[in-house]
């Protein structure tokens, strides 16, 4: 397990959150399709946080996308770096995830983040976000819609419907279980939105979320444990 410092120069205010935002979304590469799903590897992020304490903690973990075996997988804890404020949550999550990304022993290949990319009041969630800090592929998919509209897609597992800021589809809500709550994909860097669904398929053979946040769920919330008792 890697240990994070905050980094220097960390934004301190939402101002200048704000301000990292506007300078970085223009480094989003939106015109690449992405590797196609189930070749090579995907990776999973996702964190966990004890306010309390002051802890969070970061895992990565690296799949075969045509097997969904777990191929390696690291974990990083540290302060968390920036107070609760919606739409900014990539700040209190970047230096943890990217020390696990470090971590890993092989290359991570299109990662899979817990939340979203391009739909964001800024259109620069973490998927963006981490997108462009690392130059990697990346999508978003969120549990739910955040501000957004869309209409339900249709029953069967694999119906997809436009996840919309007025007229503008910013990402998809994308059904993968018949007649469960679908998920909300969204491109973060480096992957056309088409292929971020099919890639959220591949990778929800039998449950609603991705295997790739599945694994990195659960083991951020073991290395939070692990951190908080023994501290």
């Amino acid at each position: 397990m890697t240990t994070v410092r905050i980094p220097a120069g960390w934004p301190a205010t939402e101002e200048q959150a704000r301000d990292v935002q506007d300078e970085l979304r223009a480094r989003v590469v939106l015109d690449e399709p992405g590797p196609p799903p189930g070749s090579g590897v995907v990776t999973g992020v996702d964190v966990a946080y004890d306010d309390e304490r002051d802890v969070v903690a970061a895992a990565a973990v690296v799949l075969d996308a045509a097997t969904l075996d777990v191929v390696a997988e690291a974990t990083a804890v540290g302060r968390i770096s920036f107070p609760y404020v919606p739409g900014l949550l990539a700040f209190r999550e970047i230096p943890t995830v990217l020390a696990a990304l470090d971590a890993l022993p092989c290359p991570p290949g299109l990662v899979v983040c817990d939340g979203y990319g391009r739909a964001h009041p800024r259109r620069f969630g973490l998927a963006s976000h981490l997108g462009v800090l690392t130059g990697l592929p990346t999508i978003g998919v969120a549990k739910n819609p955040f501000t957004f509209a869309y209409d339900e897609p249709g029953a069967p597992r694999g119906s997809t419907s436009p996840l919309l800021a007025g007229t503008e589809e910013v990402g998809r809500a994308v059904r993968t279980r018949d007649a469960v709550k679908p998920v909300f994909v969204s491109v973060g860097h480096r992957t056309g939105l088409d292929n971020a669904c099919a890639h959220v398929l591949a990778l929800t053979p039998a449950f609603r979320l991705p295997e790739t946040t599945r694994r990195a769920d659960a083991l951020c919330r073991s290395a939070l444990r692990a951190a908080t008792e023994s501290g």
